[in-house]
């Protein structure tokens, strides 16, 4: 159910964004944004002629392993995650996951659902304003945790965005097996101490491997065919 135009959820990503950028530190080691903007813009570069845009990549300075991706071209990644995923491949597969979300619409869905009896001027107001609905506004669109709200994706919408963000890694020329050394660098980092924010909010690690494990066939078929079309991204940090 999407009731949500898709311009309107552009302009609340945006919004939502740019308020962040306000109010979180922003990462100033060049080094880092390059590196990170690298990995984010080899993904978007292989998207559909449709989703194509020109992506803002911004690094956040927060210990935090997150990131998340918005309606209107918008990336953000916490510095934390980098701990975590320890490769290009690896961020790949988050930066991935969190494009997925978006191209499925699946923030479209969950505001359709909570906000069913508004309408979509009424909420991107709510978004521009500080108003009372804001934060719930702003997790139904990925950004709970820097809004004090877990607002986890529903088991269908992971699976989901699991496979598009393979997928989509692979279409980047990012080798998919990382995908599954980074789960298991999310369990390691899960038994050692607190969940990682990344994973607090998402199913459990050993699913996603077995999800990923099942479509890791056609998600090479894929990243060798991209790597044959000259897709080979050396991002370093």
């Amino acid at each position: 159910m999407l009731l949500m135009p898709e311009g309107q959820m552009d302009q609340m990503g945006v919004a939502a964004f740019d308020d962040l950028k306000t109010t979180a530190t922003l990462n100033s080691a060049a080094t880092t944004n390059h590196y990170v903007s690298c990995v984010a813009n080899a993904i978007t570069s292989a998207l559909p002629s449709k989703d194509r845009r020109q992506w803002e990549v911004v690094v956040f300075v927060d210990d935090s392993a997150n990131a998340f991706a918005l309606p209107g071209g918008k990336i953000g990644v916490n510095t934390g995650l980098l701990t975590i995923a320890v490769d290009q491949n690896q961020l790949a597969a988050v930066i991935g996951h969190e494009v997925g979300h978006v191209l499925a619409q699946h923030g479209n869905e969950r505001m359709s659902m909570e906000f069913a009896t508004q309408t979509g001027a009424q909420l991107a107001g709510a978004v521009l304003a500080n108003t009372q609905e804001k934060p719930l506004l702003m997790a139904a669109m990925g950004l709970g945790i820097h809004y004090g709200l877990k607002l986890p994706y529903s088991r269908t919408h992971e699976a989901e965005a699991d496979m598009m963000g393979l997928e989509l890694m692979a279409r980047g020329g990012f080798n998919p097996e990382a995908s599954i050394q980074l789960w298991r660098n999310m369990g390691v980092q899960q038994t050692e101490s607190s969940p990682p924010e990344f994973l607090s909010t998402h199913p459990s690690h050993a699913t996603r491997i077995d999800g990923l494990a099942a479509n890791m066939s056609d998600a090479l078929t894929t990243y060798r065919q991209a790597q044959q079309q000259g897709r080979r991204p050396d991002c370093r940090k």
